[in-house]
């Protein structure tokens, strides 16, 4: 069906249709939509199995959804500019941890001076997080690609956190026609996440991103680096796969 919404609306409209478990966010101009609309379908029933956390910082966004992502639930978050950067130290432990979170983030400038507008310093500054990251150039590409970071994030061969970017202002806040996909399609696009290498169960309880010695840090590190190189194989399909719906 063809709604004309701003790009904020559109990733929002994608998340939604990913029904996720959990959505963590504070708000930041130019990305602030996100949340708000977020907030509206859990609050008027339109995903009544989602808890949305309204935290105190973007770093306690990330935080909370790290610990959501690690027994098991399928999460997303959205941010901008200083967001990002707040978020900053968390990204690493979110990747390290193999969490597939995905994260909508309106590409903004960086302080200072202060600026509002596009530049996509705040995520290439994150580009050795160890996040995929990807930009749409439009709207349509906004909920296509926070669909498919979903798919992709959470595959067994990647499990590694997104992001789906987008130029602040240009696509943010401005109105474009896109074609929403209804839920039958997306459900049979994207399934239910099912993880099995992250759990809640007091009766076999696990540590997850505890203390590591060099060479258990190199492996994983080297572990991350595998699983990236995989994402190309998987973003190659989950993109065909998309196409074809």
């Amino acid at each position: 069906m063809m709604q004309i919404v701003k790009g904020n609306v559109a990733a929002a409209i994608a998340a939604k249709l990913a029904k996720p478990d959990v959505v963590a966010a504070y708000p930041i101009t130019p990305s602030t939509d996100f949340p708000e609309k977020m907030s509206e379908y859990v609050a008027n029933g339109e995903l009544p199995y989602t808890q949305f956390l309204p935290v105190e910082s973007e770093h306690s966004a990330m935080s909370a959804c790290v610990g959501a992502a690690a027994v098991g639930a399928r999460v997303c978050t959205a941010t901008s500019s200083q967001g990002l950067e707040l978020m900053h130290e968390i990204l690493f432990i979110a990747s390290g941890m193999r969490l597939p979170i995905v994260l909508y983030n309106a590409n903004r400038a960086l302080s200072a001076p202060i600026n509002i507008w596009n530049d996509q310093q705040d995520s290439i500054s994150a580009k050795d997080a160890g996040w995929i990251q990807f930009y749409g150039e439009n709207n349509q590409e906004a909920l296509d690609l926070m669909l498919m970071s979903f798919k992709v994030a959470e595959d067994p061969r990647v499990l590694l956190p997104a992001m789906t970017c987008i130029d602040a202002f240009i696509c943010t806040h401005t109105f474009e026609p896109v074609d929403v996909p209804d839920q039958k399609e997306v459900d049979e696009f994207l399934p239910p996440y099912k993880p099995t290498h992250v759990k809640l169960d007091p009766d076999d309880p696990w540590t997850l991103g505890p203390f590591g010695v060099p060479e258990v840090y190199k492996e994983l590190r080297y572990m991350q680096h595998l699983a990236m190189k995989e994402a190309n194989k998987v973003i190659d399909e989950v993109f065909k796969e998309f196409e074809k719906k």
